[in-house]
């Protein structure tokens, strides 16, 4: 079905507080050569004690008000991508449409992890595609400080926290939306969770700390491997080539997790837009962080075509090729 769907306007919030390689030194043995070294990253932006995800995410969404002038009193979905919201139940959205003070309005979140914010983008396509909806928030938030081990060195160097938003909107004439992939690999769930209640996934008895855990090799080689076929497969829906494409725009988990991707679709790194090396890996919020940092950069134009790639926990990943049409 042709997308009836278009993006209208970005923004992004991180929190004031910084966390730096050299803070990590304190904390954990580790260095800040051994950190670049394998993550890219340098630092990473800490919640304070009384701010979480839902704080995060309606300062995201101020942000865009304020630099596109846009009204959002008739938006009628909020959807928030997260797997850190601040309660179990009212949800991250709910939150986030009581602080904009919108009545008529769904409010749902969405837990795709570090592939949220393209699921997100996929549930709002078709939605305003099908006619249910006419004005949509996407919103990637994550307060993930709040679910880091940080006597955990394979972890707490690489989770940050922060939020990007985009206002998707109905029209016809000027979509954004060229094609979508989607995919999970649910079997491989152990190798990213995190539960504070004992529970098994095939069988496997799983640590219940209430924090993040991750075999960084097993989802290393997963996502270099499923990544470059989901790229291939979304293109292979449309008339497109790699080479057709502006910016490549993946979830920002770990430079060299990027790399390799770039390296086995024989995509340009120089043409890939990331979020990581001064506000870590935020999960569903790192590729609208990406865009919206780009945006201030000035680097994305018009027409651009960017190919936007989720993929984390699940393990779930998500693909959408989008026209750039903020100005």
């Amino acid at each position: 079905m042709q997308s009836k769907a278009k993006i209208t306007a970005i923004g992004s919030y991180v929190p004031e507080c910084k966390l730096t390689n050299a803070d990590l030194e304190k904390l954990v043995d580790t260095n800040d050569e051994w950190i670049v070294k394998r993550t890219g990253m340098k630092e990473r932006r800490i919640a304070h004690e009384y701010e979480f995800t839902s704080n995060i995410g309606y300062n995201a969404v101020r942000n865009l008000i304020e630099r596109f002038d846009q009204s959002i009193e008739d938006v009628d979905m909020v959807i928030v991508c997260t797997m850190s919201p601040d309660f179990q139940t009212p949800s991250v959205a709910s939150l986030i449409q009581a602080k904009l003070g919108i009545k008529n309005t769904g409010a749902i979140d969405l837990n795709a992890a570090c592939a949220g914010f393209t699921y997100g983008l996929h549930v709002a396509n078709g939605l305003i595609t099908s006619g249910l909806n006419k004005k949509v928030l996407v919103i990637g938030a994550e307060a993930l400080s709040k679910i880091t081990d940080y006597e955990d060195r394979s972890t707490c160097v690489l989770f940050g926290d922060g939020g990007g938003a985009v206002l998707v909107e109905y029209d016809e004439e000027n979509p954004s939306f060229i094609a979508g992939h989607l995919g999970s690999e649910g079997e491989h769930g152990k190798n990213l969770y995190c539960t504070n209640v004992a529970n098994q996934i095939n069988g496997e008895t799983l640590i219940s700390t209430g924090n993040i855990i991750q075999n960084g090799r097993e989802v290393y080689k997963w996502a270099v491997n499923t990544v470059p076929r989901g790229m291939a497969s979304l293109l292979s829906k449309t008339t497109m080539s790699l080479s057709d494409v502006d910016w490549f725009v993946p979830h920002s988990a770990n430079l060299r997790i990027i790399e390799s991707i770039c390296r086995k679709s024989s995509f340009p790194i120089e043409k890939t837009l990331q979020s990581l090396v001064y506000y870590g890996n935020t999960s569903a919020a790192s590729i609208p962080l990406a865009l919206d940092k780009a945006v201030c950069e000035g680097k994305l134009e018009i027409d651009n075509k960017l190919l936007l790639y989720g993929f984390g926990g699940g393990l779930a990943h998500a693909g959408v090729l989008i026209n750039w049409t903020v100005a």
